[in-house]
C-alpha cells in the first residue's frame, strides 16, 4: 500500500465510491452528483493547505485519506472503496498518513454506527472526546475522536 498525491484520474473513482448506498449509510454522507462532486474536489479538497493523498494497492486506487481545517480543527478523514473493505487497508493507510501529517491534535467526526471505522481511529490512538447526538429527525448521532493533546 502506498500513499500518493491526488491525481485527475482517481476522481471518478473516488466519485463511483461516493455512490454506493452502503459506504453512504456507513459514512452517513450525501452523495454528490458528478458535477458538483468533481467542482468540490477540484476547488475546496485539492486546496493545497489541505493534506490529500490516494491509498494505493498494487496499481490500484482504493480510496484516499487527508486533513483539512474546519472549525478551528484540523480533521482526518478516509473512503475507502466498498469492495476493499475488511482487508486493514483503512488502518495502514491511516498508520502512513499519521507519519507524513505531523499537525496535532488531528480529529474525526465518525457516525457512532459505523463501529469498523471507529475501530481503526482507535488502532491508530485516537480516543473518544466527545458525541452528539441528533438534534433533529433523520440526523445521525457522531463522535468526535482526537488524536494529540486534549
Amino acid at each position: 500500500m502506498i500513499l500518493r498525491n491526488v491525481t485527475d484520474e482517481d476522481l471518478p473513482i473516488f466519485f463511483e465510491h461516493q455512490r454506493d448506498p452502503e459506504a453512504l449509510r456507513m459514512a452517513a454522507f450525501p452523495s454528490r452528483e458528478r458535477d458538483a462532486f468533481m467542482t468540490h474536489w477540484r476547488t475546496k479538497v485539492l486546496r493545497p493547505e489541505n493534506v490529500t493523498r490516494t491509498i494505493v494497492m498494487g496499481r490500484m486506487a482504493v480510496g484516499y485519506i487527508g486533513s483539512w481545517e474546519q472549525d478551528a480543527k484540523r480533521l482526518v478523514g478516509y473512503w475507502i472503496g466498498r469492495e476493499h473493505w475488511g482487508k486493514g487497508i483503512a488502518t495502514q493507510a491511516l498508520s502512513e498518513f499519521l507519519v507524513q501529517e505531523p499537525a496535532r491534535p488531528l480529529e474525526a467526526w465518525v457516525a457512532l454506527h459505523n463501529l469498523a471505522s471507529i475501530r481503526v481511529l482507535e488502532k491508530c490512538g485516537f480516543h473518544t472526546m466527545s458525541s452528539e447526538n441528533p438534534h433533529h429527525p433523520g440526523e445521525v448521532a457522531e463522535v468526535l475522536m482526537r488524536l494529540g493533546p486534549a
